[in-house]
């Protein structure tokens, strides 16, 4: 039986994605829902990602030989890994227990509970979206990751393994059937890993958006503004503190991305989280696009034609939440971008620096916040946040509400590394 609870309001706070997609799945559980950020809905994380629903992405950032490597790329211009020096001794605390997860054990570890939460986006993000205005901005596609050459992706196994023991698979492309697959692709480029059944998403901003207008339409209430506490009966939430003053809620669930550790600190419990800043240029009116995304090996950035062009997105940096962007990441992009499509023209570029919420361990925090009844938790998706968002906004209304997923919520667990 569904557990019984209040009947004041449930709040979500975070207006992204993973945020959305709660709030509507609360809303169609028949609650009264709050959802509340200091910024309009699809405007943070949400706006600037690569655009692809990736159901293969469940090879973590982490993977062996990790460490060895990081030293040299943080010295090459042209690789994807970027560091703000002065961030280094904030960063030391999360940063050495993140590169301990750079064993074959735990980048598999890893991998086993992604692959529940983004093996099924695609048919997440249409049942989300069905209905609402919003599936006009989904397209189904191919992904094709490109690589230099057969022995760079064979450098690769590990990953590659690790998503065939996750039931996906793909076709190669070598040469000739990779440039009559895409002809947009340089002579750097000379192997391909196409797989099927994923899709992007052609404004990102604009999908949050019209999710949340629907949700507005149909009783939602969106409020501005910052949370900056909450208040409690005993351990039992009563209401949400924002600049504005209290607004009640029984329950409440912290879907905030990179900014969600500053809440659960409030509430006593450390969620350890980092800021890893992307970079997307978006490349207007171009000569040409891909026929799908495609992630370009040798630069670690996709590129997704989309209603405004070309976008071009990814880099790893580390500097935390207030620094400025960046200048070098841009430049790097473009100098890929150029190598990897040598015969594309453009009238001109935009620029964008967001912040993917980092764990140490890649998985999300989810569930509820033990000892505080009625706080959950929904963040924490690093680079899969896109894809997972609408399956984790289903999954969190379901413990909600009382009925327990088909899913060891274990690996997930909010305190687990307290």
């Amino acid at each position: 039986m569904a557990e019984q609870r209040s009947n004041k309001c449930t709040a979500v706070i975070g207006a992204g994605i993973v945020g959305v997609s709660t709030a509507l799945w609360l809303q169609r559980d028949g609650r009264q829902v709050i959802l509340i950020d200091r910024l309009e809905p699809g405007e943070a994380t949400s706006f600037g990602n690569a655009g692809v629903i990736a159901c293969c992405s469940i090879v973590p950032v982490t993977v062996p030989g990790l460490w060895s490597k990081a030293p040299g790329m943080l010295m090459d211009r042209d690789s994807p890994l970027f560091l703000r020096w002065r961030y280094l001794p904030r960063l030391l605390p999360w940063l050495l227990p993140y590169l301990g997860r750079c064993t074959p054990e735990k980048t598999a570890h890893a991998a086993r509970y992604l692959a529940p939460l983004v093996c099924d986006g695609l048919e997440q993000h249409k049942v989300l979206s069905q209905g609402t205005g919003a599936e006009r901005w989904l397209v189904e596609s191919d992904y094709l990751f490109a690589y230099r050459d057969r022995s760079v992706y064979e450098a690769d196994a590990f990953g590659w393994s690790l998503r065939r023991d996750g039931d996906i698979s793909w076709r190669e492309l070598d040469g000739p059937a990779l440039r009559e697959f895409e002809p947009m692709l340089g002579p750097e480029t000379g192997f391909g890993v196409l797989m099927s059944g994923h899709g992007f998403v052609r404004d990102p901003g604009a999908y949050v958006k019209a999710l949340a207008e629907r949700f507005a339409a149909d009783g939602g209430t969106v409020h501005r503004g910052a949370v900056t506490g909450f208040r409690f009966d005993g351990d039992t939430l009563q209401a949400v503190e924002t600049e504005s003053g209290f607004l009640e809620a029984s329950c409440v669930v912290i879907a905030a991305g990179a900014w969600s550790a500053q809440l659960t600190k409030l509430l006593g419990v450390e969620t350890p989280l980092e800021s890893e800043r992307g970079y997307h240029i978006v490349l207007r009116n171009p000569s040409a696009v891909p026929r799908c995304p495609i992630m370009v090996t040798s630069g670690k950035f996709v590129a997704t034609p989309m209603d405004t062009g070309l976008r071009c997105a990814g880099v790893i940096e580390f500097g935390g939440l207030q620094a400025p962007p960046s200048p070098a990441p841009w430049a790097m992009l473009k100098n890929q971008v150029r190598r990897t499509f040598p015969d594309l023209t453009y009238d001109e570029t935009s620029e964008w620096m967001g912040h993917r919420p980092a764990p140490i361990d890649s998985l999300p925090f989810l569930g509820e916040v033990p000892g505080r009844k009625g706080v959950f938790c929904a963040f924490g998706h690093h680079h899969i946040g896109l894809t997972a968002g609408p399956k984790t906004g289903r999954l969190v209304a379901d413990l909600i509400a009382g009925r327990r997923p088909n899913l060891d919520f274990e690996p997930y667990r909010v305190n687990r590394f307290a």
